[in-house]
């Protein structure tokens, strides 16, 4: 070894340049050849490994092995031959400057933490893009897991480079690191919330990739495309993006619409308010005008029937209406709107189907619908609840009812005309 280290410094000595010039120009020299030596052996390796991760992803059916060299995992781990060798160098290189030696094996060691860093981040990476491609995970948030291990990976990192450069045991520093753990939780606290956050939110299954949540807090109203460490990003329906902290949805209260996307079928629970006044008891030449819509037209005949007898049965005086029992136009029209939305080709009829009189209120009569539709998209399920409304709302007259509606400037000018 001292042979080779101090042949060209015998050599340039022999030419009659000073000791001092030749130890230096030694030093050059033979750092320029391993230099030149290590960068060979850099791109040979490199060349090698990457053909032989090439020929082996072409004859897998996985994917895996693709997403692996897209991320340039064969080409970091081959920077580790001749970052070897270039350690193994420095003896040679440096043998009559024992500092400089030192400063540049620390450094070649700080270059092997990051190079290990690089080859961590970039399997992560790998396994991130993996595991989106299988269809069970999909929704999971792979990201928010990726960023964990990327968290302990740095902070492994920076616990090596403080021993390397200090040459302070990792197991001191530890110890240090220890006394000073408040002011860290106080630096580190929306990161370890949101690492305590997105671990409930995953084993909860609160939220998945692709749910569609309500957050009126912030403002989000869309589907979720990203759960990370940190934040939720929402796409909300006018595109624009909202961004959600991650403990914020264990720690406020949102609605997740995975539910009604996962039934059979989208509620549509909506009320007519009808005007109070404009209810009545219906008259039997009232009755035979409404037989004559189909819907009911069975149902009316079978209750006069069924009144009748028991008014007859009971020697009713018929003579006011209010005596006995008696059909009235708002019980007529719920019977109706309920045979109408059983027979709406846009309502599952699966499901729960009800249409109920609600407590009265100073805007009338509620009469609400509460039932589901087949179609679930958003747009299809506008439209048939307007369809259903649409005619009902056109409906109403045809039983001598009235819709309920504040006064406005032309009630008041009918008033005083």
């Amino acid at each position: 070894m001292n042979v080779i280290t101090h042949f060209i410094y015998d050599y340039l000595v022999k030419t009659g340049i000073t000791e001092t010039s030749a130890l230096y120009l030694n030093m050059i020299i033979l750092l320029l050849i391993a230099l030149v030596i290590i960068f060979i052996i850099d791109y040979v390796v490199r060349r090698i490994l990457r053909s032989v991760a090439s020929r082996i992803s072409i004859k897998t059916k996985t994917h895996f092995d693709d997403i692996l060299i897209s991320n340039k995992v064969p080409r970091n781990i081959a920077h580790i031959v001749p970052l070897t060798i270039a350690l193994k160098f420095l003896p040679i290189v440096f043998s009559d400057f024992q500092y400089l030696e030192n400063i540049v094996e620390k450094l070649l060691q700080v270059f092997g933490v990051v190079l290990i860093l690089w080859i961590v981040r970039s399997i992560l990476n790998t396994l991130k893009g993996y595991f989106k491609t299988l269809p069970r995970l999909k929704d999971k948030p792979i990201d928010s897991y990726i960023q964990v291990f990327m968290i302990f990976a740095w902070v492994a990192g920076f616990m090596f480079f403080f021993a390397i450069i200090t040459g302070i045991s990792i197991w001191k520093f530890l110890t240090t690191l220890g006394a000073a753990s408040a002011v860290i939780i106080l630096v580190f606290r929306d990161t370890i919330m949101g690492f305590v956050a997105s671990i409930q939110v995953s084993v909860n299954d609160m939220v998945r990739i692709g749910d569609w949540i309500t957050f009126e807090k912030y403002g989000a109203d869309g589907d979720v495309t990203e759960i990370t460490l940190a934040t939720v990003k929402v796409q909300n329906f006018d595109n624009t993006i909202t961004t959600i902290p991650t403990y914020a949805l264990i720690s406020d209260s949102f609605k997740n619409w995975r539910g009604m996307t996962n039934s059979d079928g989208r509620r549509i629970k909506r009320a007519l308010n009808i005007k109070m006044d404009s209810i009545k008891y219906l008259t039997d030449n009232e009755i035979n005008k409404l037989e004559d819509i189909q819907l009911i037209s069975e149902y009316l005949k079978m209750r006069q029937d069924k009144i009748k007898s028991y008014n007859s049965k009971n020697s009713i005086d018929k003579k006011i209406l209010l005596n006995g029992r008696n059909l009235t136009n708002i019980g007529v029209f719920r019977k109706y709107t309920e045979e109408y939305i059983n027979n709406h080709s846009g309502i599952n009829k699966d499901m729960m189907i009800m249409v109920r009189q609600l407590a009265p209120t100073t805007q009338g009569l509620p009469i609400e619908i509460y039932a589901f539709s087949a179609d679930k998209r958003w747009e299809n399920y506008e439209y048939i609840m307007a369809d259903i409304f649409d005619h009902l709302l056109a409906a109403v007259p045809y039983f001598d009812l009235e819709i309920f509606e504040l006064p406005n400037n032309s009630s008041f000018k009918n008033s005083l005309g």
